[in-house]
């Protein structure tokens, strides 16, 4: 979602479908308005849970034309970002946590002609930002714990969207540019 969006941007995450259906998940989502399908990608190393990788992000590029935001919740994700949008990625965010060179895997995701986002855990203050600011078209707030859905919501991160507000203030990002900032909400279990 924008920072000051006219209307927000809606990107489900398919982590709640039933994995044996997700074509039929794809098509409800695009009849529904979505305008981006969110993939969580988790490692069971960087997160305690592990979901799907290239080959599954392949198939949804088959299966809908809406572009596929993957978010990498994975160790070493500068090893795997470019591999995810060969395999059909329209987006990639990574952890600013995993990511000991972070600068440079968002300028490689960029120079591969993906839209590059951060991610930063509960606990990472936006201010770590403050040297990335013109290297990333989105940021991802994470507003759970990252590794399984269903939790409940942070409250604590809207001061953290609104910090990050202000750093784009501070640092003249015009608010007509497409950076935007996005938190992840719960979501139910299942379908």
């Amino acid at each position: 979602m924008a920072l000051r969006p006219d209307a927000p941007l809606l990107a489900p995450s398919i982590l709640s479908a039933d994995f044996t259906r997700l074509g039929e998940a794809l098509a409800m989502l695009e009849a529904s308005g979505a305008e981006v399908v969110h993939v969580d990608v988790m490692d069971g190393r960087f997160v305690p849970n592990i979901t799907l990788g290239m080959p599954v992000v392949a198939a949804l590029r088959k299966a809908t034309k809406l572009p596929l935001d993957c978010h990498l919740m994975i160790v070493e994700p500068s090893r795997y970002a470019l591999e995810f949008i060969e395999a059909g990625a329209d987006w990639v965010s990574v952890h600013q946590e995993a990511d000991p060179h972070v600068h440079r895997t968002l300028h490689a995701i960029r120079q591969k002609g993906a839209k590059a986002g951060i991610v930063l855990n509960p606990g990472t203050p936006v201010e770590t930002l403050t040297d990335l600011v013109d290297d990333f078209d989105f940021v991802l707030l994470m507003s759970v714990n990252p590794g399984f859905g269903g939790q409940s919501f942070i409250p604590r991160i809207l001061d953290k969207v609104r910090r990050l507000d202000a750093l784009r203030t501070e640092r003249n990002v015009p608010s007509s540019s497409r950076w935007t900032a996005a938190w992840e909400c719960p979501t139910p279990r299942s379908w």
